[in-house]
């Protein structure tokens, strides 16, 4: 049984495609998006992550997940020296460049524990996939072109993976280099391709927070594949990125 839907949580658009499931697993998977976001949402005031921001747990209240969140949050901020932050002055505590992707990694991970292999899970853009929908063919996923809205600049070839792009043609100058509070320059588009949705997400917001400085960052990260796309319009592709020849 084939089911699609669409719902609009954490402020995007959020899809799927499951071929193989029933319309109670992709219920399971958005109730959980849902409760994601009310739970680490810092726009929510009586969200988990509101309520540690107002001092108003201690280390020991904080749950199992939003400890798993604030040490990815962490461990992004010291390999890139700071550049991605959860919290950068004047804004508080803010660690949705982490929570989208793993909230959404972990609602393909429901669809796969109730039994389905053959979906796409798309968050505004990122994307986890499972399986192929057609025998012998993966997953498109269509990478926007910086500049026009109307083309792309690569089509990848997904089976079982995860690819997340960050870039300036959604909401501008929304990322901030941590070092300086100022919005990053040097990128348009960072696309990262890997076996899971959390790191390619924050990988790929992690190397655009740091600049040029992030082409060579994220070529290192392991298991990871990059598409960048900098300021002057030059591509740096890695070799294990999973061109689709159409």
């Amino acid at each position: 049984m084939a089911v699609r839907r669409v719902e609009h949580i954490m402020g995007l658009p959020i899809s799927v495609d499951l071929r193989d499931g029933d319309a109670a697993l992709a219920d399971r998977a958005f109730a959980w998006l849902r409760e994601a976001d009310e739970r680490f949402s810092p726009f929510k005031p009586d969200s988990e992550v509101s309520r540690l921001d107002r001092g108003e747990l201690a280390a020991e209240q904080l749950s199992p997940d939003l400890v798993e969140v604030l040490s990815l949050c962490d461990w992004y901020e010291e390999s890139t020296g700071g550049a991605f932050t959860a919290r950068v002055p004047g804004r508080g505590l803010d660690p949705c460049a982490v929570v989208k992707g793993w909230a959404v990694q972990r609602a393909a991970d429901l669809l796969r524990e109730g039994g389905a292999s053959c979906f796409c899970l798309n968050a505004g853009g990122d994307v986890v996939t499972a399986g192929e929908p057609e025998p012998g063919k993966p997953w498109r996923v269509g990478v926007r072109h910086p500049d026009l809205a109307d083309q792309l600049s690569v089509v990848l070839g997904v089976r079982d993976g995860a690819v997340a792009t960050s870039a300036l043609y959604e909401r501008g100058q929304h990322i901030l280099d941590g070092r300086t509070g100022r919005p990053v320059t040097g990128l348009l588009s960072v696309t990262v391709y890997c076996a899971d949705l959390a790191i390619a997400d924050t990988t790929a917001t992690a190397a655009f927070a740091l600049g040029r400085e992030g082409i060579e960052w994220a070529a290192t990260q392991e298991e990871c594949a990059v598409f960048i796309v900098d300021e002057d319009r030059q591509v740096f592709s890695s070799p294990g990125l999973p061109v689709h020849m159409c």
